[in-house]
């Protein structure tokens, strides 16, 4: 935030800084001030900074096979929640679930310390209707890596909850609940390993594991990894791999992003038709996102999953076909 900014909040330094300690407990704190600076708001970042540096406790700590299986296994199931619900699910209508599985997927996503559903949803509609514009707050091509990969959500203009743009989700408190207390989730799941950890060291001494141990790898480093995996889509999609579609941003399709982030890297496929289930448009394009949720609508957790139409299909068909495909600079 520039001293500009903060005269015309009408707040000196040491309320601003009270200000954004309690925007962490209580995200509606301050709504109704002026949050339109597209400025670095150091307050806002110094949290992702010591969760980083908190990763280097792995360094002073045994580490176990178990630790690690607990840093991947949470590594997969926060980015699915991430991927198919926050993503597929609250940002595009991709499919349809009840609401105690979108509870559910909600919570696990909040674990990810993305914040909360109706804000990650909000600002990504946003992308789709300014993408690669001066309106959206993470393009690479407007305002360069570093700020699409990891500034964006530093600063005050993004930090409200869009309400306006994720009315039809709105409705439901318990989401709600969720978004204005967004740190509860990833606290709870810190409080759950340590708890999980302490009981396994004490049962299952073999497993050579704790509390300590299971918060380090299965929070912190499991943590800082899912989220540059998720926000690579937003810097490095835009700026590496394949243009399939002629829109009129700059998304990529990128096969090792897709791996990366379980089908999220074909990312020009998603803004050509962003409302589809399915990212990997062919059957050579893996997104185990899609795969996991048809697996899932067989036993009825959601339905009717929306496909890619045909049209769309001989499209991306013809344009391989016809054209090499465009790589970025």
């Amino acid at each position: 935030m520039t001293n500009k900014d903060a005269s015309s909040s009408g707040l000196t330094p040491t309320r601003r800084l009270l200000r954004n300690i309690l925007r962490w407990i209580d995200s509606d704190i301050g709504s109704h001030e002026d949050m339109s600076s597209t400025e670095f708001n150091w307050l806002r970042v110094m949290p992702f900074i010591v969760l980083h540096l908190l990763c280097l406790l792995a360094f002073f700590l045994p580490v176990s096979a178990t630790a690690v299986a607990f840093c991947f296994g949470l590594y997969w199931l926060r980015l699915f929640a991430i991927t198919a619900f926050y993503h597929r699910y609250f940002s595009h209508r991709a499919y349809k679930t009840n609401r105690f599985w979108q509870f559910i997927f909600a919570l696990l996503g909040n674990m990810a310390a993305q914040r909360g559903p109706l804000w990650w949803a909000a600002h990504h509609r946003a992308h789709h209707q300014h993408a690669d514009t001066d309106e959206d707050l993470h393009s690479p091509v407007k305002r360069g890596f570093w700020w699409s990969h990891a500034g964006w959500f530093t600063c005050d203009a993004s930090f409200r909850t869009q309400h306006q743009r994720i009315k039809d989700f709105t409705r439901f408190p318990e989401l709600r609940w969720l978004d204005r207390y967004d740190s509860f989730a990833p606290l709870l799941l810190i409080v759950l390993l340590y708890i999980g950890g302490e009981w396994l060291e004490a049962s299952a001494p073999q497993l050579n594991t704790n509390g300590l141990q299971l918060v380090v790898w299965g929070f912190f480093i499991s943590t800082v990894l899912l989220f540059h995996s998720t926000v690579t889509i937003n810097s490095l999609g835009h700026i590496w791999g394949k243009k399939r579609f002629p829109t009129k941003d700059e998304s990529r399709n990128n096969a090792f992003l897709a791996l990366l982030t379980l089908g999220e890297g074909w990312h020009n496929n998603h803004h050509r038709w962003a409302v589809s289930a399915r990212q990997g448009f062919y059957w050579w394009e893996l997104d185990i996102t899609y795969l996991i949720l048809k697996a899932m609508s067989w036993v009825g957790i959601v339905r009717e999953l929306n496909p890619v139409p045909r049209h769309v299909l001989a499209e991306g068909r013809q344009l391989t076909l016809k054209q090499p495909v465009e790589k970025s600079s």
